[in-house]
């Protein structure tokens, strides 16, 4: 008998793919704190990210994605799995052919239930390469059959403590390469980690399908204004043209796609059934301790 078919709670096993960076990180907390058996795919159990899971209660495989018996060993007896897939740093073809490789170990090894962190839009063919990548592997779980539930974030809050902010004369300045007055849809990392494990967990009305989701929306000059109340500095925002990151193929179809299309298109109420203490951005920037940059 699987352990799914026993009560929730610590009987519950469940494999989460990237546990050591931010998305899978995220969904490992959100499982850990609801008592549930959590195992992750690591190359090295001796690295100090390895070790911090260890730690924490998480069973370690060491292994490789790109090995079929590692990922058929990772995932051999779980009730779920949860997978993210990412285009750094080989690039979206590999990132396609990951995804794909861990679908067929879940179906190879009849996991109960692949929770797909994909992206928002994925399905409207946004042109974004980093979309269609995922888009690809959505595609391919479909063909195998295999009960699966897509999990589409929209931008990440947590974009915003590594870049597009600085200060300048004694003023934030946000820049991006879209127009100021057009809505940017976002949800915290730890918010997708959360949205995952109730899905993980079962009894969602979302399983099974497909949800996109987003704690808030704001414009770029809504964003700094944010930003200047939490860090009571002046704050204003400066629409980069598409020419600034042109350089950046993926980075500026995005930007693109943002700006001329209705973009992201988040399910708000199905996100809060999801994770009712879902933050926004305000919210984000005082759990997340955000600061301006130095």
């Amino acid at each position: 008998m699987n352990s799914s078919d026993t009560p929730f709670g610590g009987s519950r096993h469940i494999a989460v793919v990237g546990a050591t960076g931010n998305q899978g990180g995220s969904v490992v907390q959100a499982l850990l704190d609801g008592d549930v058996r959590v195992r992750a795919l690591v190359r090295d159990a001796g690295k100090p990210a390895a070790r911090a899971l260890a730690a924490r209660g998480v069973e370690l495989t060491v292994g490789d994605l790109a090995d079929e018996a590692s990922l058929d060993t990772f995932l051999d007896g779980v009730d779920a799995v949860f997978v993210m897939t990412t285009p750094f740093p080989d690039g979206t073809e590999r990132e396609t052919s990951t995804g794909i490789a861990i679908a067929d170990a879940a179906a190879r090894g009849g996991v109960p239930h692949l929770v797909y962190s994909s992206v928002g839009g994925a399905e409207r063919d946004s042109g974004v390469p980093h979309f269609e990548s995922k888009r690809r592997v959505e595609e391919h779980i479909e063909s195998l059959g295999i009960h699966h539930t897509f999990l589409r974030p929209v931008f990440f809050m947590d974009n915003f403590s590594r870049y597009s902010t600085s200060v300048e004369d004694g003023q934030i300045v946000v820049r991006m390469a879209m127009p100021g007055d057009i809505p940017l849809q976002m949800i915290a990392v730890r918010d997708l980690g959360k949205a995952a494990a109730a899905i993980l967990l079962g009894g969602s009305a979302v399983e099974g399908s497909s949800v996109e989701i987003a704690g808030d929306e704001l414009t770029g000059t809504q964003l700094a204004q944010a930003m200047g109340e939490r860090a009571g500095l002046p704050a204003r925002y400066e629409a980069l043209p598409l020419e600034a990151v042109a350089s950046a193929e993926d980075q500026a179809a995005m930007f693109r796609w943002f700006a001329e299309t209705p973009a992201y298109q988040a399910d708000f109420a199905a996100t809060r059934a999801l994770v009712p203490d879902v933050l926004d951005f305000p919210g984000w920037l005082a759990a997340s301790g955000w600061k301006p940059p130095a």
